[in-house]
């Protein structure tokens, strides 16, 4: 029942969101992109155990060998900005920027427990504002990402967990006590993204593989990752791939349409992807535990890698991708030896 259900939602977007096919090539996207992941495909309500993420990317400005160009009217607010930073403009690259909100919550495997589970992980809540910059030319994409938030009480992850569980009819959970403290959060992220293949076998069907390779700094996390994603479908967009709920990671940007068709045809393309993200962990605080005071922590694995498998579809104005993704053993007592979630992205550009 569920699976039909988000069937009918993603077709009522498309039907609400209907746009003509358009020729012109150098047309100025922004986009919204939400994303939504949760553990309920493994009945499960543990560990990382839901996601959630809006962020709106400007229309790009492509800077051209001689001069830059804007978007049709008035130049944009965050032409300057831009500007002010000479690593995200180029002559031949295009530029742009997003703004985004998210919410994470963890917790340990029993959520109806009130003391504290020394051998599991804390539950924790993240809530924060993220900026970012992005560069991309044909082969190459560049990310740059500030989040501020807060972890603990204030992010308010109880509050949802608990009104959640109201509405599907579970019992309250019992442990959120034990949650870390309050604490600012500061995290920078970079990650950069290039097309090593991008080959098309006939009949409008094609692949990529899309690797990827990054850091992030602060008091959320430290780590370096480094990965790659193959897709393979009939006109799949032209653009750099799909991500989990991964800072540094904005794959709702930029549409590039390998279905556009310039004699005002569909641009309905469909294709599946196998991805696969690896860290190699200095710090994560929803583990670790608080940074400036004493809490509950366990001890992390050092390396941790995410894979998974999805599908997508794409027309002239919105992207749908739904993926499961495999989450290798995080910390040495974790009570099982990896997790599993569901990972739905819906992007509409405008």
């Amino acid at each position: 029942m569920k699976l039909e259900a988000l069937l009918l939602f993603c077709l009522l977007l498309i039907l609400i969101f209907p746009r003509a096919a358009q020729g012109q090539e150098d047309k100025n996207y922004g986009s919204w992109s939400l994303y939504w992941e949760n553990d309920y495909l493994a009945k499960t309500d543990s560990n990382y155990t839901n996601g959630g993420r809006l962020s709106w990317t400007s229309p790009w400005i492509s800077w051209k060998q001689d001069a830059d160009s804007v978007p049709p009217g008035a130049t944009p607010w965050y032409h300057s900005l831009i500007t002010a930073m000479p690593f995200f403009y180029a002559p031949g690259s295009q530029s742009g920027m997003f703004l985004a909100v998210g919410q994470n919550i963890y917790t340990p495997d029993d959520v109806y427990r009130q003391d504290l589970i020394v051998d599991d992980r804390p539950y924790a809540g993240y809530l924060y504002l993220g900026f970012g910059l992005i560069k991309r030319n044909a082969r190459h994409m560049d990310t740059l990402e500030v989040d501020v938030g807060i972890v603990g009480r204030h992010s308010y992850a109880q509050d949802v967990q608990e009104q959640v569980h109201k509405w599907i009819g579970n019992d309250e959970p019992k442990g959120w006590a034990n949650q870390l403290q309050d604490e600012p959060a500061l995290e920078i992220t970079y990650e950069h993204k290039w097309k090593w293949l991008n080959a098309e076998t006939g009949d409008h069907w094609g692949y990529d593989l899309i690797p990827h390779a990054g850091f992030a700094v602060g008091n959320v996390a430290i780590y370096a990752n480094a990965g790659a994603e193959f897709r393979f479908g009939w006109k799949r967009p032209r653009d750099f791939g799909t991500c989990t709920i991964r800072p540094g990671c904005e794959s709702g940007a930029f549409p590039d349409y390998e279905n556009q068709d310039r004699s005002g045809g569909s641009r309905f393309g469909v294709f599946l992807f196998l991805g696969a993200d690896a860290q190699a962990v200095a710090h994560d605080i929803f583990l670790d535990g608080n940074t400036f005071q004493d809490s509950h922590s366990v001890d992390k694995k050092p390396f941790v890698a995410d894979f998974s498998t999805g599908l997508g579809f794409a027309t002239s104005n919105l992207k749908v991708t739904y993926a499961v993704v495999y989450r290798t053993k995080q910390f040495d007592s974790q009570p099982q030896n990896e997790q599993i979630f569901g990972s739905l992205l819906l992007s509409y550009y405008y």
